[in-house]
């Protein structure tokens, strides 16, 4: 007997060797990884004609949409107070929206949509350009998309708030907003971002503040001007993982930014914030132009009837938008307009959210 063990001792010491490696680096062999990639396809002009949109589409080639945005280019003249964002949504297959019975509408969406829309003046100058953010994660392997919509705004220089929230037992990546129909040309999206549905945040009304983690919800607002319309919509679109994500090793943090402007007529302001290494990756983000302080009590609207985004998208520090193909963004812009009208005490807003798979965080 004792012959045999001296025989496979070298072989012995080496498999316990290994065993004790695979025990000081835990989960080395079996790393938990999420990644990003942007794709753009670039600009689509107009929308040509006033009271008009235009749609565009940004399309996983593999990986999951986690998030997306839009950036618009609206020209420097008057004309430019006309173009606005009318929509940021994932999409089945980057033609379809998902607009009917509010719930869970969808599952593995791989395209985002970026639509575009005009008021009472249009240009040559528009376009709108999608950004969609691809997930590659050996951790969320699936995810789902919950909507919910509400009738309205209707009435002039109004807005109307509507909450989509995740199920419990998966984890929040990212979202959307939308509003319809574009020939309301003062009818637009002003905010679109992540927030809790609990008493602390009013259910959705109050946006999730800086350095808070784990949201489960995505809330949109849809703010309109002189105009009217009975058939107004407003949807809010929240990406969640499935249920069968481990929650123990995963954890979202969310950055925010909020800075004053643009409060005189036909002028633009962006605001920036992102991911630090120890908040994990990128994964989504969000924006508004508002009344202030969103974190802190329930959204309101910025006073005057214009004020609307014309971008939501990954970037670098500098606000530069991200490139097609680009890896890893860790950065968040807002690019919002005052219209044609002052517009005093207005406020943009962005939120970058972050996903880290590593660690994880108690809940």
């Amino acid at each position: 007997m004792s012959t045999i063990l001296r025989r496979g001792s070298a072989t012995g010491k080496a498999l316990i060797l290994a065993a004790l490696l695979t025990v000081a680096v835990p989960g080395s062999a079996y790393a938990k990884t999420a990644d990003v990639t942007v794709i753009t396809p670039g600009p689509t002009l107009g929308p040509p004609t006033p009271f008009t949109g235009v749609s565009s589409h940004a399309d996983c080639p593999d990986g999951l949409v986690s998030g997306g945005g839009a950036d618009q280019a609206i020209g420097s003249d008057e004309m430019s107070n006309g173009n606005h964002v009318m929509g940021m949504v994932p999409s089945a297959d980057g033609v379809t929206e998902y607009t009917d019975t509010p719930g869970t509408v969808g599952t593995d969406a791989t395209h985002w949509m970026a639509f575009g829309g005009s008021g009472s003046r249009s240009s040559d100058a528009f376009s709108t350009t999608p950004y969609a953010i691809c997930l590659h994660s050996n951790l969320i392997r699936h995810t789902q998309v919950v909507m919910n919509k509400v009738q309205g705004p209707t009435s002039g220089l109004s807005s109307k708030l509507v909450t989509a929230t995740c199920p419990v037992g998966t984890v929040l990546i990212g979202g959307g907003t939308r509003t319809t129909p574009a020939s309301v040309g003062s009818l637009k999206p002003i905010a679109s971002f992540p927030t809790f549905n609990d008493a602390a945040h009013h259910f959705g009304s109050i946006a999730a503040g800086d350095g808070e983690r784990n949201p489960d919800s995505w809330t949109a607002v849809g703010g309109i001007g002189g105009g009217r319309g009975a058939d107004n919509m407003t949807y809010a679109y929240a990406i969640c993982s499935t249920d069968d994500v481990d929650l123990k090793h995963v954890s979202t943090t969310v950055h925010f930014k909020e800075v004053d402007g643009p409060n005189t007529a036909s002028t633009g302001q962006t605001a920036t914030t992102g991911c630090s290494r120890e908040d994990g990756q990128l994964v989504s983000g969000g924006a508004a132009i508002s009344g202030g302080n969103v974190t802190t009590t329930d959204f309101s609207k910025a006073t005057s009837g214009g004020p609307h985004l014309n971008g939501s998208f990954p970037s670098d520090a500098a606000g530069t938008p991200a490139g097609d193909g680009s890896a890893n963004p860790s950065y968040w812009t807002a690019a919002t307009h005052s219209g044609g009208s002052p517009s005093q005490g207005s406020y943009s807003d962005v939120w970058a959210l972050c996903l880290d798979v590593q660690h994880g965080h108690k809940r």
